[in-house]
């Protein structure tokens, strides 16, 4: 270590690479190696040597795993632990996984380890154990002859070559969360198994794999990668409803249960298991609900026929279960669905990708080219990779032959490893809801447990002082856990959610994770997809303009019904694009429909009327129809395309005139589409004209072409040849219009003060259009264009800021009609509210490089276009480092990985790549965003509301009972259950009722329950219920009709009250048939079970974020019968029943008295609650005089931004000068709750 201590080194590490970051970011920041150094340098007293390491270092399931192997003396202790704890021990180590290995095992490195511990490196630190299993190879001898002298793959970097355990043939391997992972010998460490190794090269694998996999290397991949299938299997309902019971609630309700029986209270313990049945049904009922769906959505994938070609064995049909990384499949025909993920090395197919990208359109794949490198071939071909991948579960609708007459994919991926599977284990392993609330809730029960604690200690003092007998004070003592943690809470909590869910399943928002619904109630931020979203999803083709050396041309109108005249541009639309004939419709892309369409062109596959050398048979043919102008091609054959790609952001096609020359064309965006051309080719207007048509919200594509020589085969020629020298063409003009109701909803957002944020893949400036006119960005707020540029050979990478300013629109064609960046910009524009622009490249370079300005950016960032799928995930994550509570809104398309990302994602499409985001909407336009967000905010403030009730008539029922325990006094069992069946259960049930708002307010609920506000109702309102029980306790005693002998206060005639007092001889005496009867218990009883209903009227929180209290009809009419029938029973003179509920009769001026007690506490109470409570004016003056400040990033950061006099730095251009370490982003809270103001 150089004589400087292991801590002192990270931590001048850390500080030396950013500064400001917390410890837990800096940690998770630090590469593996370092992180295990750390660990064994903090712990090695504690762990052996070799014993930890990372599994799946740097990706979103990334885990550390320890080693430990089990010892027969432990596990025998535990055995019998479990015998005489009656089965309390396995249910501890069954909550508790980790308890579990550490009772059963001793730490040992991971090589000897029988036993693995897996935590997972978020914040949530969930652990969970496994067991190392074996995979024996010793069967294959006799079959193949294998010997442990020679590699069994022909290549010894192979990691199955590097798993197998030589001379016994034999492969430690795990399974995590339904992947495989071996055991590597050379490197020590356990690695994912099932998918082929990424560092081949595309020559290795057209040289390795390219004749397919002998018979032996077949079964050694098939026993070690396992089957190709993705198997969800149908919970049985009897493990379902076992991994219920287990909850600790239902635990502790069995518990009671048990008790209550001993105590022969069986009504209610009737109740409780009645309720119970029913929520376990309706939870277990879903479950299923969702398994049995799963199953279905992945059964036909493990049912497929496939061709696979053998190296000796030649081509074989088999099931697609046998398939293994390497073989090498033959794909025929069309209306193929995928069963693995392949790398098509020969033919191209053109697939439908809607269960991935949830946008049902054809994408065109092609070929991995064959180069002569040692590069990876995902590296060589940068982020455009996917373009040669076929994805499982996509379908092939026609696949294409190339000169060999066949169609060649190399296995990539098997089972759960395959795109279908990630999508499938992110359903079953969803990412945890890290929400306050529910913390907040176990600290609740804690401190309920606490106070049970002391009261308990309370009655077993009082009891044994009094000489009961044991087994009365042990269950006195257990009633009092009962009564503290009241066992129908779980209930309780659950009926506010289902009847939310219940809400907006009647508006056609699904949810499949009930739980985000309050989550739901704390977004202040929402991002939205652009195109589908928050625009329409067809495009019209509204105009093209073609230029030559003298420039732009006139807008050629398609809107009048001419022609396009031919020529090159002509051409390139009938074309450039990926559409397909398929059962005789043309089908593809909705822009590339549109512009074929405007051409008046046909479609049709080449033929002996159009056999051409060069041509492929069955080739795309596209030839003019009659309504077309004069052309003098018979036709354009598409030999061979580069698909269009988000990251590539262009698609380039090579076609053969007729007759005539052999073209390539280009189209795409026109910043791209313009690098590629010659210079002069491009009008030097170009800027000026783009920006035209883009301010006013166009989408504007670039056409480009140039003329190839017939020499090379279509398919020879790389992409980085035919995309050079391009001689520009024009621009395509389309317009995609606002959706009727995204103005709306983005201003009702707006106005609730919910950040709105526009994420999308489209063009800047038509971003900041759309961004304008949908009410995201003011008239009167300012953009700021954000311009970030890569180091380029000596210049370091720089950042630049402009003032975007919009003129007014005087005619269409004026050439003033643009997005102007101002040279010049008077001090006057940091003046008011701004929004900054940026693309995707920018973003990547600013994350890189300017990683200190990153959250600055991100406080006033709007509007983010050019952005790849990967990016959109990477923004939404950034924003959540903020603090901000994030939604995301996309129509499926590329926004799959943001929606598991945000906190709540909601999908505007049923396609199959939306079923992980937690809610779906049927109606396609983002008016579910704020329905969402108003039941969120109802079902939060309904949580509080009944957490707020059920502590306050547990705390009324504990401290009603702890008197009555300083008289070795109780309630019976039939006041027992006329509290908790009669009033608090029905209150429960009814209290949740009230549905939503329907306005926004501009403030959210609190989203802690471990608020100043909150904490103060319950402590005031516990203290109220105590000190009136007290004063009626005491007071009942001093009466003059009191006697403890004296078992009712009436006479037989109920005589006046003032004989009554005036003759201590009228109460009768007479026997009493139960222990609990007294004046005591009567008075507890009545101010207890009235106070239980007055608390539930103040506590039923009605506006700004549910509907007035006076709108739930049905629990005003059940808080109205039980406070009649309460009032019915003290004033009534009924012997019977007050036998049967163990009562006394009183003075009806005693009566009179609890009715004044508990109409003081009603009154105090609510107006404590309304005045003082809910006067957010009030909290808000205390706040600042005190100097609260939010401790929430964004807060942190806005306010340091509001005080910085040289921020944003308009017209300034910064240069990076950042070490290396200190490229990651320099900021994180690892903690996703807010802490700001909410009151």
């Amino acid at each position: 270590m150089g004589g400087e201590t292991f801590p002192e080194i990270r931590k001048s590490q850390l500080r030396s690479c950013g500064g400001s970051e917390s410890w837990s970011s800096s940690w998770k920041r630090l590469p593996g190696k370092v992180r295990e150094e750390v660990w064994n340098n903090l712990f090695m007293g504690h762990f052996e040597k070799g014993q930890h390491a990372l599994l799946n270092e740097g990706e979103e399931n990334e885990m550390e795993i320890f080693g430990y192997r089990t010892q027969g003396c432990r596990k025998s202790l535990c055995l019998a632990g479990s015998i005489f704890s009656f089965g309390i021990l396995p249910l501890v180590f069954y909550w508790r996984p980790a308890w579990h290995v550490w009772a059963h095992c001793v730490p040992c490195s991971l090589q000897e380890a029988d036993t693995v511990l897996l935590r997972t490196t978020d914040e949530f630190q969930i652990y969970s154990w496994k067991k190392v299993i074996w995979i024996y190879l010793s069967a294959l001898n006799s079959a193949f002859g294998l010997t442990p002298d020679h590699p069994l793959m022909t290549d010894e970097e192979y990691i199955i070559n590097r798993a197998i355990r030589k001379p016994d043939l034999k492969v430690r391997c795990i399974k995590v969360q339904k992947i495989r992972y071996v055991w590597n010998y050379l490197e020590g460490q356990f690695q994912k198994i099932g998918s082929l190794e990424d560092w081949l090269s595309s020559a290795k694998i057209h040289q390795k794999f390219g004749s397919g996999l002998t018979r032996e290397e077949q079964e050694i991949r098939r026993l070690i990668c396992g089957p190709n299938t993705i198997d969800v299997e149908v919970t049985p309902i009897w493990k379902l409803l076992i991994k219920e019971v287990l909850n600790p609630f239902y635990i502790f309700q069995l518990f009671s249960v048990c008790l209550w029986f001993s105590e022969d209270y069986k009504e209610y313990a009737f109740a409780i298991i009645i309720m119970s049945i029913i929520s376990i049904s309706l939870t277990v009922y879903d479950l299923r609900e969702q398994s049995v769906k799963l199953h279905h959505l992945v059964e036909s994938h493990n049912s497929i026929t496939v061709s696979v070609c053998g190296r000796k064995a030649g081509v074989q049909e088999l099931e697609s279960r046998v398939l293994v990384p390497g073989d090498l499949l033959i794909l025929t025909g069309n209306k193929v669905l995928m069963p693995c993920d392949a790398v098509l090395i020969e033919g191209s197919c053109v697939v439908d990708e809607g269960m991935l990208t949830g946008e049902s359109i054809p994408v065109t794949k092609t070929p991995l080219p064959k180069m002569d490198s040692s590069v990876p071939w995902k590296t060589q071909s940068e982020a455009d990779y996917k373009r040669h991948v076929l994805f499982c579960g996509t379908e092939v609708i026609q696949a294409k032959a190339a000169c060999s007459g066949t169609v060649r994919a190399v296995v990539l991926q098997t089972g759960f490893n395959t795109a279908k599977g990630d999508l499938v284990r992110s359903i079953l392993y969803p990412k945890p809801v890290n929400f306050q609330l529910y913390r907040d809730a176990i600290r609740f029960l804690l401190c309920l447990v606490g106070t049970a604690t002391i009261g308990m200690i309370y009655t077993l003092c009082v009891y044994v002082l009094s000489g009961e007998p044991p087994e009365e004070v042990v269950r006195k003592a257990l009633d009092v856990i009962t009564i503290a943690v009241p066992p129908a809470l779980p209930a309780a909590l659950t009926t506010g959610i289902i009847y939310a869910q219940r809400r907006l399943k009647k508006r056609g928002i699904f949810c499949i994770s009930p739980q985000r619904i309050n989550v739901c109630g704390q977004l202040n931020l929402v991002c939205f997809d652009k195109t589908g979203t928050l625009t329409r999803d067809g495009l019209d083709l509204w105009g093209v303009v073609s230029c030559d050396r003298n420039g732009f041309q006139e807008v050629h109108s398609f809107a009048s019904g001419q022609a396009l005249p031919w020529g090159p541009l002509c051409a390139a639309m009938a074309s450039c694009h990926s559409l397909i004939l398929l059962d005789g419709t043309i089908q593809g892309d909705p822009l590339d429909l549109k512009m074929f369409e405007a051409t008046t062109w046909e479609m049709a596959f080449s033929g002996d009327d159009f056999h051409i050398k060069g041509v492929p048979a069955h080739a795309m043919v596209v030839k003019p129809c009659r309504t077309a102008s004069q052309v003098p091609v018979e036709g354009i054959a598409i030999l061979h395309q580069f698909p269009f790609s988000s990251a590539l952001q262009r698609m380039t096609v090579i076609v053969q005139e007729m007759g005539g020359d052999r073209l390539a064309f280009m189209k795409g965006a026109p910043e791209r589409v313009a690098s590629f051309c010659q210079p002069e080719t491009v009008p030097t207007s170009f800027v000026s004209e783009l920006q035209i048509y883009t301010t006013q919200g166009f989408r504007v594509i670039a056409l480009a072409y140039k003329k190839l020589e017939n020499d090379h085969h279509a398919t020879t020629l790389t992409r980085e040849t035919v995309e050079s020298d391009l001689i520009f063409l024009g621009l395509l003009i389309l317009e995609n219009r606002l959706k009727e109701e995204t103005k709306p909803v983005l201003e009702e957002l707006i106005s609730a003060r919910i950040r709105t944020v526009m994420i999308t893949g489209d063009n800047l400036q038509t971003a900041i259009t759309v961004a304008r006119k949908s009410g995201m960005v003011s008239e009167s707020q300012k953009v700021i264009l954000i311009e970030a540029n890569e180091t380029t050979g000596s210049s370091s990478a720089s950042i630049s800021w402009t003032l975007v300013e919009e003129k007014k629109h005087i005619t269409y064609g004026n050439q003033d009609n643009y997005i102007n960046i101002r040279d010049e910009v008077s001090d006057k524009g940091r003046e008011g509210s701004y929004h900054f622009a940026l693309t995707g490249k920018s973003f990547h370079v600013i994350s890189q490089h300017f990683s200190s300005l990153l959250p600055k950016i991100l406080i006033n960032g709007t509007i983010f276009a050019r952005m790849s799928p990967g990016q959109k995930s990477s923004l939404v994550e950034e924003f959540q480092k903020l603090d901000y509570f994030v939604g995301m809104c996309g129509d499926g398309a590329n926004d799959c990985g943001a929606l598991k990302m945000a906190h709540v994602g909601i999908s505007l499409s049923e396609q199959e790549a939306s079923v992980a985001s937690p809610f779906t909407s049927k109606t396609p336009n983002i008016e579910c965003v704020p329905h969402l967000i108003k039941e969120g905010r109802a079902a939060l403030v309904t949580s509080f509301c009944m957490f707020k009730y059920m502590a306050l008539y547990s705390m009324i029922q504990y401290v009603g009972v702890l008197l009555l325990y300083w008289e070795t006094n109780s309630l019976s069992n039939y006041q027992f259950l006329f509290q908790d069946l009669a009033i608090t259960t029905l209150i429960g049930v009814t209290m949740n009722l009230n549905g939503a708002y329907p306005k926004l307010v501009p403030f959210r609920p609190a989203g802690r329950l471990i608020s100043p506000p909150l904490l103060l109702s319950v402590i005031f309102n516990i203290l109220l219920s105590l000190a009136m029980h007290i004063a009626g306790f005491i007071l009942v005693q001093r009466q003059p009709w009191y006697s403890v002998e004296i078992h009712s206060a009436c006479t037989v005639q109920n005589e006046s009250i003032s004989e009554l007092t005036m003759s201590p001889t009228a109460p009768e005496k007479m026997e009493s048939n139960s222990t609990f009867t007294s004046f005591e218990n009567t008075t507890i009883w009545f101010l207890g079970t009235i106070n239980c209903i007055t608390v539930a009227l103040v506590f039923s929180k009605g506006k700004p974020f549910r509907q007035p209290t006076y709108t739930n009809y049905i629990f005003v009419f059940v808080l109205i019968i039980q406070l009649g029938v309460c009032l019915f029973i003290l004033f009534a003179d009924i012997p019977e029943l007050y036998r049967r509920l163990d009562l006394l009769c009183t003075p009806v001026l005693w009566r009179a008295s609890i009715v004044i007690m508990l109409s003081l506490n009603f009154i105090v109470s609510l107006v404590a609650e309304e005045a003082v409570i809910e006067n957010r004016a009030l909290w808000m003056m205390i706040k600042r005089r005190f100097g609260y400040q939010s401790k929430s990033q964004y807060r942190i950061w806005q306010r340091d931004l509001a005080n910085d006099p040289s921020w944003p730095p308009l017209n300034q251009t910064s240069h990076s000068d950042m070490p290396e370490c200190g490229r990651g982003v320099s900021y994180s809270n690892p903690v996703f709750e807010s802490n700001e103001e909410q009151l």
